[in-house]
């Protein structure tokens, strides 16, 4: 897989004409000879299983090859290599659910509410997504029926088009911004030892000293509760970018 700026790996790495058909599966099937003993889906869920345990850089196609107990050769008859590979773990992780009330009450704030709450579990159960450049991503089937579905709760908003798409964007960026912080608390407790008790346990008492100096009244006079763990950062954040959505809203309806 080929590394790319803002992520250990890019989206479209590979051949994007093959990985479309395989997306698609619109790509001529052998007719004659055994049959495969392998699916293409197995190999799919298999590097995804790999990626989701060990890590992205752990996935390759000998590892791949071992997690199905097969030979490493076996596996190029049905995809090209790496990159295709990696387009094809990113659409399968990303399969929208097909329970309607997954995307909340039917409103379309409830809809994007959904959407962040998703997403950021999507990135929990599969971390090595943030390690990913998907700024050019491959359009497969999960990735289309993601967005029809959720295109079909926004659009009572009555925005333009590249404005509802806009809002979709500005969750997606809002929940990638803060699973990357969650995941980098983790990585930092598993490097250091430290819990986060720890680290912040082991500054205080220079930190008590300088707050308490008077060279800092505002920090000094905020809450004990501040900085403490029962204050839901994402959740506050999320539903502020939703009121600022309805503002804007009833302000399209008013002209």
């Amino acid at each position: 897989m080929t590394s790319g700026k803002g992520g250990t790996e890019t989206s479209g790495s590979g051949d994007i004409a093959r990985t479309m058909e395989l997306l698609w599966d619109t790509g001529k099937r052998p007719s004659r000879g055994p049959k495969p003993a392998l699916t293409l889906d197995q190999i799919v869920e298999a590097a995804v299983r790999v990626a989701d345990g060990e890590g992205l850089e752990a996935v390759s196609m000998r590892r791949v090859a071992a997690e199905l107990g097969t030979g490493t050769m076996s596996l190029y008859r049905y995809v090209p290599g790496k990159g295709e590979l990696l387009d094809l773990m990113l659409d399968r992780v990303q399969r929208p659910s097909e329970n309607p009330a997954d995307l909340g009450d039917g409103s379309w704030r409830s809809a994007l509410e959904a959407l962040g709450r998703a997403t950021l579990g999507l990135y929990r159960r599969h971390p090595w997504l943030l390690q990913v450049n998907q700024s050019r991503p491959l359009l497969g089937p999960s990735a289309l029926d993601g967005m029809e579905k959720i295109l079909a709760r926004l659009k009572p908003m009555g925005l333009s088009d590249p404005e509802t798409v806009s809002a979709i964007i500005m969750i997606d960026g809002y929940v990638v911004g803060a699973a990357r912080t969650q995941l980098y608390q983790q990585e930092a407790e598993r490097r250091t030892g430290l819990t986060d008790a720890e680290f912040w346990q082991a500054q205080t008492p220079i930190l008590e000293k300088v707050l308490t100096s008077g060279r800092y009244p505002l920090l000094s006079s905020l809450a004990e509760d501040t900085w403490g763990p029962d204050f839901d950062h994402f959740e506050f954040g999320l539903q502020r970018i939703l009121d600022g959505l309805e503002v804007f809203v009833a302000r399209r309806r008013e002209e």
